[in-house]
């Protein structure tokens, strides 16, 4: 796919997925998380699991921040229909103060994966996007797992240890939210899922400007922070404009 600066951009597909299960794997996940930079409102990690049967992905999946939000709410059902199993998990506010974000995030995507596993049973490796293995317990190794940098077409990939104790094998990937079609769709379903959240709860903080800027440092948004304080929905422990002013 061409890009407006003359840079092709290669389309998620199914090949990343379909190489990890000709190995032996019978249900591949891919996961990808929103909300890691905000200033208020929940991590959310999404998951889309696949099987040898899944078929190719919607017309039109892409990272979640390629997208319209218009777009991304129009593909969200239908990457609900194309997945196996699809969810998003979230931890909160209060959860990223207490265990902080990398724990959090953890949290989130342990959620998802036990919605995904009552419906279709253990999943066998996850997929994730970037060079850390944030998902399985911490290990010693953590973040000298091995990863997946990639070429233009997604191939070599390199299974993490998946950190200490039981749980599913842990693929990490650069750009896997733009190359793989589940990683993709679980970008979108999450980020669908965190606006609709922040959206709501806008209303009840609407001094933030939530509905417009979903959490993130926005200028409206830190202005806010700096004349009002953070409410409870912020992240505390962050270095927040006007935190003092909150006590």
């Amino acid at each position: 796919m061409a890009e407006g600066n003359g840079v092709s951009r290669v389309k998620p597909n199914l090949r990343t997925e379909r190489s990890l299960m000709a190995a032996g794997p019978r249900l591949v996940a891919g996961m990808d998380e929103v909300g890691r930079g905000a200033l208020a409102g929940p991590v959310s990690v999404g998951v889309v699991v696949i099987d040898a049967r899944t078929r190719t992905a919607p017309q039109g999946i892409a990272d979640s921040k390629l997208l319209t939000p218009a777009a991304r709410v129009d593909l969200a059902p239908k990457v609900r229909r194309w997945a196996l199993a699809s969810a998003v998990g979230h931890a909160s506010a209060a959860e990223i103060d207490e265990q902080g974000i990398i724990a959090a995030l953890r949290l989130a995507g342990r959620r998802a994966l036990h919605q995904v596993q009552s419906e279709v049973g253990n999943v066998d490796v996850v997929l994730l996007d970037g060079k850390h293995d944030w998902l399985s317990d911490p290990g010693p190794d953590l973040f000298a797992a091995g990863g997946l940098t990639g070429d233009d077409d997604g191939a070599g990939v390199l299974v993490s240890e998946g950190g200490a104790g039981a749980g599913p094998d842990v693929v990490t990937m650069i750009k896997a939210d733009m190359r793989c079609s589940t990683v993709a769709g679980a970008s979108v379903l999450a980020k669908v899922e965190r606006d609709a959240i922040l959206t709501e709860l806008a209303a009840d903080h609407p001094q933030y400007g939530w509905e417009a800027n979903k959490g993130y440092s926005a200028p409206a948004h830190l202005d806010a922070l700096a004349n009002h304080g953070p409410c409870v929905l912020h992240r505390r422990s962050w270095n927040l404009p006007g935190a003092m002013m909150a006590g």
